[in-house]
């Protein structure tokens, strides 16, 4: 879940470097761009066979190519977007749930780099992260602090400490922690949909031997093939919360107000008498 950082400012010397390393034209890319190209476009062009239609090969290029050249450019790009994801959250500037739940999922991920196995295996390693995701989503919605609400905790950073105050006694009220909770199980249900539904992909079409130049081949197809249903089922699940959130709050005080519009949510709350004034 797709969800989804922020953690302590770097030195400023690694400012300085970063500054040198990325022109300012590059800098002033949007952040979406930077995702794509290093969770998507470069491990499927890594993978590639045949690197933009150039006959080139990272694996026979870079690596000399056979088993070993393969393994070594799987490993290559499975690894940038988990080297990506936790050099975007050590350069961020605070610690959330979802920056700690996306840092355990690359780590995972990491890891499971080094467990060479295909087939079934193989399909369920792929999908480990949302399988992860949403067994501590689930696990989240059985206690006080149900993972939901860092959404909503998202969406008032930048408000005085009063509305906020207030909007943090919001959740704590019955009918819309409950919101919360069904909120949570909905992000954990559709996480593991998609999950289940990418190790079906992997193993229908991730068939060959892990270490041959089309193992290599069928990974990249599939990361092609699966981003886009993957962050629909994704996003399908953060919007099914957020309108079990929102009929919770709308149970609770009325029409015209929302946990996502902290201020309208306070002045609702004033008028009720369930803040102070």
């Amino acid at each position: 879940m797709t969800n989804p950082s922020e953690r302590a400012g770097p030195p400023q010397a690694a400012r300085g470097m970063a500054a040198q390393v990325f022109p300012a034209r590059a800098r002033r890319l949007p952040k979406a761009v930077w995702d794509l190209l290093f969770t998507l476009v470069l491990p499927i062009l890594i993978l590639s066979p045949n690197f933009l239609g150039l006959g080139l090969s990272v694996s026979e290029n870079v690596f000399g190519g056979g088993e070993a050249g393969n393994v070594r450019a799987y490993v290559l790009a499975s690894l940038l977007p988990v080297g990506y994801v936790l050099t975007e959250l050590a350069l961020s500037r605070r610690v959330s749930p979802i920056s700690l739940i996306a840092g355990t999922g690359a780590i995972l991920s990491g890891a499971l780099t080094f467990w060479y196995v295909d087939g079934f295996w193989f399909a369920v390693k792929d999908s480990a992260r949302s399988y992860l995701t949403a067994l501590l989503f689930l696990i989240s919605a059985g206690t006080t602090l149900p993972l939901f609400r860092v959404f909503v905790d998202a969406a008032s950073l930048g408000e005085k400490p009063g509305t906020r105050a207030a909007l943090r006694q919001a959740t704590r009220d019955r009918w819309i922690h409950r919101g919360l909770v069904l909120g949570t199980v909905a992000c954990a249900v559709f996480d593991l949909i998609g999950g289940v539904v990418n190790s079906a992909v992997n193993y229908g079409r991730v068939t060959a031997r892990f270490g041959s130049d089309a193992f290599n081949a069928q990974v990249a197809e599939v990361n092609a093939i699966m981003r886009l249903p993957e962050m629909t089922i994704s996003l399908l699940g953060v919007g099914l919360g957020v309108w079990l959130v929102q009929q919770a709050v709308k149970r609770r005080y009325g029409a015209g107000v929302s946990l996502f519009q902290p201020r309208k949510l306070t002045d609702r709350m004033r008028e009720r008498g369930d803040v102070a004034a």
